[in-house]
């Protein structure tokens, strides 16, 4: 009866603890453990630059960006030893932009 009571005592408090520790569970990771934060690079442009819809340069030009307009890189894409192309996003106040505005597009580096 006491084996029993000690394995139920064991087995209760296991299940009140663990599930904590687990991604579901209570705890928060840190801000600083998330990979997408730590690989987050941004771009202020020096000169203007077209925003194209896809990585082609007789792509539809999508919008002309003006000098210091702030880009967060998304992708990489290498098309020849000489040609990269970048996917942005335009930073924005999702609130208060119109829901139509174009956010994303890609930049010949």
């Amino acid at each position: 009866m006491i084996n029993n009571l000690l394995k139920n005592f064991c087995l209760i408090t296991f299940a009140l603890i663990a599930p904590i520790t687990l991604p579901a569970g209570g705890i928060q990771k840190s801000l600083n453990q998330n990979k997408f934060l730590q690989n987050t690079n941004e771009i202020i442009l020096s000169s203007n630059a077209s925003l194209f819809s896809y990585p082609q340069i007789h792509a539809k030009e999508l919008l002309v960006l003006d000098v210091g307009a702030t880009l967060s890189v998304l992708r990489h894409w290498k098309v020849s030893k000489n040609e990269t192309w970048v996917r942005v996003e335009l930073a924005s106040n999702k609130f208060l932009d119109h829901p139509n505005k174009i956010l994303k597009g890609w930049i010949k580096m």
